[in-house]
C-alpha cells in the first residue's frame, strides 16, 4: 500500500495537545454480521482506504462487533505494522453488553476500568490508547473515581488522553469540577448530533465550549439520510437503513430533506458535501466520525472535508431548513 499526501485537515481536540483528522472513521461496522467489514479482509480493505485518504482518527468501543470485542480484535490485527500512523480511540463502560470482565454494574469504577483497559489493549494489540472514552454515564460510580483511575492510566502510559460520551450538559460541568488538577481532565465529548438531531445545541455544546472540550458527533449523517443517496422512493439496496432500519427512512422528514437538496443543487454541491461543511463549521467540533464499509464511502467522506465552506448566509438558510425543535422543558 502506498500512501498519498493527505488533503484531510487536522484539528486540535479542545484545549489538549491531541490532533485528529477532521474526518474520522467510526468502527462499529467492523465485525458486524452482513457487512463487508464482518471479516478481517474487509476490515483491512476499509482501514487501508481510510489511511490512504488521510482519515487517521479511528473510533471504536469494546462492545462493538457481532461478538463483544470483535471490532477491536479485527482492528488490532489490521493495524499491525502501522499503529503509529493512526490516532486510536475506544470506549468502555456501556451497560448494553456483558463484556464478561466482572460481576458488577459499576462500569466506570476503578476496578472495572482497570480490567477493561487491559482487555482493550490486548485486543487492539497496542501498548497505548490515544483516547479512552467513558461510553455512557454510570450512576453507580462518582465521576471523581472514574477521573482518578483515568489519570493513573495516563501517568502509566496506557492511555494518552480521556474523553466521555453521552453525558448531559450538567454532567459535563460536574466532570470538569471534579477534575483533580490542571491537565488532568476529560478532553472530549461525543454525543448524538446532526442536522436532523440538534438537541445537543441546547446544553451539551455550550458546556463543551465552556469547559474547553473537543466535540465528536456520532450519527452525523443520520444513518445515511444526509448523504443524498435516499429519497421518498427508497435507497441503495443492501444499505443498513433499507435492510435493518427501514423505519428511519419511512419516518424521515422528506419535505425538509428535499428542500435541502434544492439548496445543494443551487450551489452545485452534493448533500454529503453540504452536510460535512455545516458540521465542520460548528464551534468546538474536532472531527466528524462517520462509519463506512467501503473504500468509496471513505474517499467521498475525505473529499467532503474540504469541498465546501459555508458562508454565514448559507448557515442561516440551513438553520431555517432544519430549525432547532422546541424544548419541551421550556413550556409553561
Amino acid at each position: 500500500m502506498t500512501s498519498s499526501p493527505s488533503s484531510v485537515p487536522h484539528r486540535r481536540v479542545g484545549r489538549s495537545g491531541l490532533l485528529v483528522s477532521a474526518v474520522g472513521l467510526g468502527c462499529n461496522n467492523f465485525g458486524r454480521p452482513g457487512t463487508n467489514t464482518q471479516t478481517l479482509p474487509g476490515t483491512i480493505e476499509v482501514l487501508d482506504a481510510a489511511i490512504d485518504a488521510g482519515i487517521t482518527f479511528l473510533d471504536t468501543a469494546d462492545m462493538y462487533g457481532g461478538e463483544p470485542g470483535q471490532s477491536e480484535t479485527l482492528m488490532g490485527e489490521a493495524l499491525q505494522g502501522r499503529r503509529d500512523r493512526v490516532v486510536l480511540a475506544t470506549k468502555f463502560g456501556h451497560p448494553g453488553r456483558d463484556m464478561g470482565y466482572a460481576r458488577t454494574e459499576a462500569k466506570a469504577s476503578r476496578s472495572y476500568v482497570r480490567v477493561a483497559v487491559e482487555h482493550s489493549l490486548r485486543r487492539l494489540r497496542t501498548d497505548w490508547i490515544d483516547l479512552y472514552q467513558l461510553h455512557v454515564p454510570d450512576a453507580a460510580t462518582p465521576i471523581g473515581e472514574t477521573i482518578s483511575v483515568l489519570d493513573d492510566l495516563v501517568r502509566e502510559g496506557k492511555i494518552r488522553y480521556y474523553g466521555h460520551s453521552n453525558l448531559a450538559g450538567w454532567q459535563i460541568a460536574e466532570a470538569d469540577y471534579s477534575a483533580s488538577g490542571p491537565g488532568l481532565r476529560f478532553v472530549s465529548a461525543q454525543n448524538h448530533y446532526s442536522l436532523l438531531a440538534r438537541a445537543a445545541e441546547r446544553e451539551v455544546l455550550p458546556a463543551v465550549e465552556r469547559f474547553g472540550l473537543g466535540f465528536f458527533p456520532f450519527f452525523p449523517l443520520h444513518n445515511g439520510l444526509l448523504t443524498g443517496k435516499f429519497s421518498r422512493e427508497g435507497g441503495p439496496e443492501g444499505s443498513r437503513i433499507m435492510m435493518q432500519r427501514r423505519h428511519v427512512w419511512q419516518n424521515a422528514p422528506w419535505d425538509e430533506l428535499e428542500r435541502f437538496q434544492v439548496f445543494c443543487d443551487e450551489r452545485d454541491i452534493t448533500m454529503l458535501e453540504a452536510t460535512f461543511g455545516w458540521l465542520l463549521s460548528r464551534p468546538a467540533l474536532s472531527s466528524v466520525i462517520a462509519g463506512a464499509t467501503s473504500a468509496a464511502q471513505l474517499q467521498a467522506n475525505a473529499a467532503a472535508a474540504t469541498a465546501w465552506t459555508p458562508t454565514q448566509a448559507d448557515l442561516d438558510v440551513i438553520d431555517s431548513l432544519f430549525p432547532l425543535p422546541e424544548d419541551p422543558a421550556a413550556r409553561v
